[in-house]
């Protein structure tokens, strides 16, 4: 079956033409053109990933990315922005967007793009997809991708989450910033390793007991970060 994507862009001329490009490519295409009508359809279900520009009328992609979070919809999302800042790509991670393309972008960087996020959202390394990986008062069951503290299912982002799942499938292992980008972002760009140090805060926000002293995820400095499990 064809990966299902809705395409929530309010220029015209771009939606169509991203329309018409990721159908010749072999999805199937919804379209949207304000946030309002992006978060009806979403919340309805059946797409495999969100294209979502964050400029658009009634409710910006901001907005439309952190309340299908908070609704609890995990569809990966890749954000459209004509803006370049570094802080703009940060904001939307920060509310759960997977990846990020600064317009003007050539088509095949997008479709590689959704392929990259339909890869890392939909399998888990070898055979980790069938396991359940328990280190201290945390539980991480990757056939339902959810992560639980003592007893307490935590909610994270879809990156919180993929983060987490390669820093427990490789344990032990010292990964650099680099490598993390490449990995879970599917990112070479070097100046956005910042990206990772702020997810990795999150992140220990949330799982760690003293995040100002973690036992889980250590710094390596001048190096990158270590999962530890015991």
């Amino acid at each position: 079956m064809p990966y299902s994507v809705l395409l929530v862009e309010d220029e015209v001329g771009i939606r169509v033409g991203l329309q018409d490009s990721l159908q010749l490519a072999g999805f199937e295409v919804e379209t949207a053109e304000d946030g309002e009508q992006a978060l009806r359809l979403a919340v309805q279900g059946g797409f495999d990933v969100i294209v979502l520009d964050l400029i658009l009328p009634i409710k910006d992609g901001i907005e439309v990315c952190e309340e299908l979070r908070a609704r609890d919809i995990d569809t990966p999302i890749v954000m459209l922005t004509a803006r370049v800042q570094l802080e703009e790509r940060l904001r939307g991670f920060a509310v759960g967007a997977d990846d990020y393309l600064t317009k003007p972008f050539d088509v095949l960087e997008l479709l590689a793009r959704i392929r990259a996020v339909l890869r890392r959202t939909q399998t888990v390394p070898g055979d980790a997809k069938s396991q359940s990986f328990e280190f201290g008062n945390l539980r991480l069951d990757a056939r339902q991708a959810t992560v639980w503290r003592a007893g307490e299912r935590l909610r994270l982002s879809m990156k919180e989450y993929e983060l987490l799942l390669y820093f427990v499938t490789h344990p032990s292992q010292t990964l650099s910033r680099d490598r993390l980008l490449r990995d879970v972002w599917n990112y070479d760009e070097k100046k956005a390793s910042r990206t990772v140090d702020v997810h990795v805060g999150w992140l220990r926000r949330k799982i760690e007991d003293d995040p100002a002293h973690p036992r889980w995820i250590r710094t390596v400095y001048g190096k990158g970060y270590e999962f530890m499990p015991r």
